[in-house]
């Protein structure tokens, strides 16, 4: 079955989510940045279909958030590495993971937890206002139409309330 495309739509979540959105794509994306990066043990890992990950290996090369890199001729054997746009993606992931350790009834606690190398210190990702260093919180913005915005698919009431008012 064929999944709605988010391709068409002015909405940066939605288009990032045709590119990143289906439920395997965070956990390569995971298991390459902390260094499964060969099939079979990406397969292994990840208890996936070779052909559904043949299929996603694919699709996020396509849109060059990994690289293929040939380690082996005879046979051809690949493994994968992080391109600059799935290097940007480990902070998000980090993002999804602390949501994750605080609500998703992890009951017997955080299954990994990170460390900020320059400091040496455990940390839990939050986002901050790069201006005034503030923690930025969902109360404490307000969003303002942007030079791509525009009505259709997707954004039908959000696209007109955005240049009726501010939204916060």
């Amino acid at each position: 079955m064929r999944r709605t495309s988010f391709a068409d739509m002015s909405c940066a979540i939605a288009r990032s989510l045709e590119i990143v959105g289906d439920w395997w794509t965070p956990l390569i994306i995971r298991d390459v940045y902390l260094g499964v990066r060969r099939f079979d043990d990406l397969v292994t890992d990840l208890g996936i279909s070779r052909n559904l990950l043949t299929a996603r290996l694919d699709h996020l090369v396509d849109q060059q958030i990994l690289e293929r890199r040939r380690y082996q001729e005879r046979p051809p054997r690949h493994e994968y590495g992080l391109t600059e746009a799935g290097r940007d993606l480990v902070p998000v992931l980090m993002a999804l993971m602390a949501w994750g350790n605080r609500w998703a009834g992890l009951t017997d606690g955080p299954p990994a937890v990170l460390e900020h190398r320059p400091c040496g210190n455990l940390f839990t990702p939050l986002i901050v206002c790069p201006h005034c260093g503030e923690q930025v919180t969902a109360d404490d913005v307000k969003v303002h139409p942007g030079p791509g915005g525009r009505v259709g698919p997707g954004t039908w009431l959000l696209a007109e309330r955005l240049t009726q008012s501010d939204v916060s």
